[in-house]
């Protein structure tokens, strides 16, 4: 990995324009295309980038295991939260209209809680997956040969 410098400086200076576009995507989606779906899938490919140059260890030790279960798990609670909170508030399931004080700012709310929850969940699945196909392929496959 060493004699590969070109590349690793390439990296360097493309992932936070990567992570940059994933967050335009992100917080862009509910007035064009784009969401948490396609921020998540893209958030993780610059994770996925950065494990592929620096090795698979480096990677793990920017983003463990347990920020990674963090992740995936906070995800569907802010999804699920943001539906359960609809129902307190007097709507029905992932009813936005009553999250704020006019039906059009809930809606805004809702729409960037739930994309919000959606795009964690992606990122951390993608990246949960990748990891455990690469160290599985590293071991030699999923019999250890």
């Amino acid at each position: 990995m060493k004699r590969k410098p070109v590349l690793r400086v390439s990296t360097k200076l493309l992932t936070p324009f990567i992570l940059l576009f994933a967050l335009y995507v992100q917080f862009h989606g509910d007035y064009g295309p784009g969401g948490g779906f396609q921020a998540g899938v893209i958030f993780a490919s610059a994770f996925i980038l950065y494990s592929l140059v620096f090795g698979l260890e480096t990677a793990q030790r920017v983003l463990p295991a347990a920020i990674r279960r963090i992740l995936l798990g906070s995800g569907v609670l802010i999804y699920a939260g943001t539906g359960i909170a609809s129902i307190l508030m007097g709507g029905n399931f992932l009813n936005y209209s009553v999250l704020a004080h006019d039906p059009l700012s809930g809606q805004h709310l809702g729409i960037m809680l739930i994309e919000f929850g959606v795009g964690t969940t992606v990122f951390a699945a993608m990246v949960i997956i990748f990891f455990t196909f690469a160290g599985q392929y590293r071991r030699g496959g999923p019999d250890g040969n």
